[in-house]
């Protein structure tokens, strides 16, 4: 059984099936909803009933509070529709965004890579020719068998090479969907994925030089918009900063080093914050923030920045970008995170991102 969604204030009316969340009904139609942890503890997906009633399902009291509920309030990530209904919800145009809609798509594992002690390459096909349409900078999300669920992966190759998807999976001490995907997931296994997800994307439209800081497997995002970005012609300037503990952590670094070398507007700047002392590797030793503080002297105006990797890590950045000169208004942060980091999804230092 469905039912009609209609989404104001846009005025659009979607079909909504019998137990089908109100944000998943409104993303597979191509229609983005403000949204972040999907696990109805952040409230970033809070939307106003005008008519029709839901079942909330299983949210948060402090997300959704008692007198929100009576105020006709929903979380649009865990509310079911009851019947035909219509809501409000808070809705930015945005210039660069693509508004694809979200697919389903079975694919086939064709190739596993050990990229670092503790990141792995998993390159999925989808089945039947079929190619997953995204912006670079977007997630997907992975079923998972033997009842682990699904997890949210950033995609690590440019839209043009669609047919074939790229991810980087850190291994977590303890986290059952990183484990298996490191110790069980074969070379042949099929896996179901649904996506695009995400609005992290460059704004390309405005037009202005841009800086990319990762951490880890936070390297995934970016490396996808550089990649896009190059192969467009953008001629602006690209700044690379990535860091890792030590050298061997440091994945595709001779990619990017050879990108540098042939594209005289993309610069890398890579750091280690606890290589050995004595060791060959001659280039930043420190965090993320202190390379690019040191690279930029302290001056970020005229720039947009994309931010990839631990909340630590983040919270750092921001600070050292707001420090020089750059503002909310040109700092991007990636949003999927998992339950456990739901309480966690703003920085302090952001107001409204």
């Amino acid at each position: 059984m469905s039912y009609e969604l209609t989404i104001e204030p846009l005025g659009q009316t979607v079909d909504i099936e019998d137990g089908q969340t109100i944000l998943d009904a409104a993303l597979r139609a191509g229609i983005y909803l403000p949204h972040a942890c999907c696990h109805g503890l952040c409230a970033t997906c809070k939307v106003q009933i005008l008519d029709g009633e839901v079942e909330h399902g299983e949210v948060s009291d402090f997300a959704l509070m008692d007198f929100e509920r009576d105020e006709q309030k929903c979380l649009a990530c865990c509310a079911t529709a009851e019947g035909d209904l219509v809501i409000e919800a808070e809705i930015e145009e945005d210039p660069d965004s693509m508004n694809l809609p979200v697919r389903d798509y079975r694919c086939e594992v064709t190739r596993i890579e050990e990229l670092t002690p503790t990141i792995k390459g998993i390159w999925l096909r989808p089945e039947n020719g079929a190619s997953v349409e995204f912006q670079a900078g977007q997630y997907i999300n992975l079923d998972l068998p033997e009842e682990i669920g699904h997890r949210a992966f950033s995609i690590a190759n440019p839209p043009i090479d669609a047919g074939e998807i790229e991810l980087n999976v850190r291994i977590v001490l303890g986290g059952q969907g990183t484990t298996y995907i490191h110790e069980s997931l074969q070379i042949g296994d099929t896996l179901n994925l649904s996506g695009p997800y995400g609005r992290f994307f460059v704004k390309k439209s405005a037009n202005v030089p841009v800086i990319f800081m990762a951490g880890g497997s936070g390297l995934s995002s970016p490396r996808s918009m550089i990649l896009d970005l190059l192969s467009e012609g953008f001629d602006l300037p690209i700044t690379l900063i990535y860091g890792q503990r030590s050298r061997q952590e440091l994945y595709y670094h001779e990619e990017f080093r050879e990108l540098a070398s042939r594209h005289k507007n993309f610069t890398y700047v890579p750091a280690l914050s606890d290589e050995p002392e004595g060791s060959e590797w001659d280039g930043f030793r420190g965090y993320v923030h202190d390379a690019a503080r040191a690279h930029f002297e302290n001056d970020f105006s005229g720039h947009k920045a994309y931010l990839c990797g631990p909340p630590r890590m983040i919270d750092s950045c921001i600070s050292t970008l707001m420090q020089g000169r750059l503002y909310e208004r040109d700092i991007y942060t990636e949003k999927f995170i998992s339950a456990a980091d739901a309480q966690q999804v703003r920085s302090p230092l952001f107001k409204s991102i």
